[in-house]
């Protein structure tokens, strides 16, 4: 039963690496091109007050998952921020390209929804410190 335990606990700590990189590299290229995504953020509709938080929950929360730090919380907003990403963005039933980003935010989202109800796992910041 042991081997499935570390089986469990690896995948989870995988499957957050992977989550979390998309998140952490989308964060930090906005910060190097600030202007451009603020400009995009406006044709879109959606006020550039919002770049800010983008930015934040994008760095923040992927490496938060990354680390298995505040796992269930951080999923959870990284969880809602699919779903309004995906709708405020990539919601084109006309274009076949945004549809797939559309649905791949879906898909993403529930990963996270899973991640939130299963935890960080062993090999997670979130373990750590409730051993101590």
């Amino acid at each position: 039963m042991e081997n499935h335990h570390v089986l469990c606990d690896t995948s989870k700590l995988v499957g957050r690496v992977l989550m979390s990189l998309i998140f952490i590299f989308a964060g930090w290229n906005k910060i190097g091109g600030y202007e451009m995504t603020e400009a995009f953020m406006v044709s879109m509709g959606l006020p550039a007050l919002l770049l800010p938080l983008v930015i934040v929950v994008e760095l923040v929360g992927g490496l938060a998952v990354f680390f298995g730090f505040f796992t269930r919380i951080s999923a959870l907003i990284l969880f809602l921020f699919c779903l309004a990403s995906a709708w405020m963005v990539h919601f084109a039933p006309g274009d076949s390209g945004e549809m797939t980003s559309f649905m791949k935010n879906i898909a993403i989202a529930g990963g996270f929804l899973i991640l939130a109800c299963a935890g960080a796992g062993r090999f997670s910041l979130d373990h750590w410190i409730r051993k101590k």
